[in-house]
């Protein structure tokens, strides 16, 4: 298994109304790669923020499944699936954020 780099690690922030009112408590939400585990994923995020000298207290990690999508079209329905992804939660100590979810 190959080293994965920080920017590897964390794909992307999920921004979703949920996420957005969890950002307000300290809790940003990130898509993750499905191979980083947890001291990965905290490790990446104080690298990839580290001008806004974050600490991060606890990273939740879970993995959603794929879903059936059904779509009709003019020769009848087709039958796919979403793809599945994983998420970690992170917690940040008390007092610190991070400006990216601010201006959302």
């Amino acid at each position: 298994m190959s080293v994965l780099t920080p920017p590897e690690i964390i794909l992307r922030p999920v921004i979703s109304e949920k996420s957005i009112d969890e950002s307000s408590r300290g809790k940003y939400t990130f898509a993750v790669h499905d191979r980083a585990n947890k001291i990965q994923i905290k490790a990446a995020i104080e690298a990839l923020y580290k001008k806004e000298n974050v600490t991060v207290v606890a990273v939740n990690v879970l993995t959603t499944k794929a879903k059936e999508k059904r779509r009709g079209n003019r020769r009848g329905q087709t039958v796919g699936h979403t793809t599945p992804w994983r998420k970690a939660i992170v917690t940040l100590a008390p007092g610190q954020k991070i400006e990216f979810f601010e201006g959302v």
